[in-house]
Parts: structure tokens; C-alpha cells; sequence
């Protein structure tokens, strides 16, 4: 590993390393009900905030969960990561 995936490496442990718990199920809920993919995540929750049949519920408010997803997805994109590989099931 060179010292800029070493850095790389660094920034996403800190990262994981402050999300919230909320943050860490979503990080769950994507890898285990949406095979990874944010997309259909995002699909499902807009789903259910207009009325249309939904996958699953969310204790939280649909909302902040979709701020909570711009912000992790945001994150993988910029590191080139999947969290799913970084967040242990048991959130």
C-alpha cells in the first residue's frame, strides 16, 4: 500500500469512525435490502414519502434519512469506497 492509500485508508476509518448509529444501519440497509445500491434506497424511501408502496419502514423520518444518504454517499463517491465494506453488521 502506498503512503496515499495508507492516507485513504485513514479517512475513511475516521469517517466510519464518527457516523452515527443512524447512519451505520442505512450503511446496513443498503448492503443487505438494496444489494449496495443507493439508488434503489433513495427509490424506496421517495416511494413512501409519496403514498406508493415502499420496501421497509424506518424508525427515523424519511428526511433525515435521505440528508443522512447525500451525506455517506457523497463520502464513497469522493473516496472511491463502499462503507457496506467498513460497517460491521451488528449497528
Amino acid at each position: 500500500m502506498n503512503s496515499a492509500q495508507g492516507e485513504d485508508e485513514d479517512a475513511v476509518r475516521r469517517f466510519v469512525g464518527g457516523m452515527t448509529r443512524e447512519e451505520r444501519m442505512l450503511v446496513v440497509l443498503k448492503r443487505e435490502l438494496y444489494e449496495g445500491d443507493w439508488d434503489e434506497m433513495v427509490a424506496d424511501l421517495n416511494a413512501r414519502l409519496a403514498g406508493r408502496p415502499y420496501i421497509f419502514k424506518l424508525a427515523h423520518r424519511i428526511s433525515d434519512d435521505l440528508e443522512r444518504i447525500r451525506r455517506l454517499r457523497g463520502f464513497e463517491r469522493d473516496h472511491g469506497v463502499d462503507l457496506g465494506e467498513y460497517v460491521p453488521m451488528d449497528v
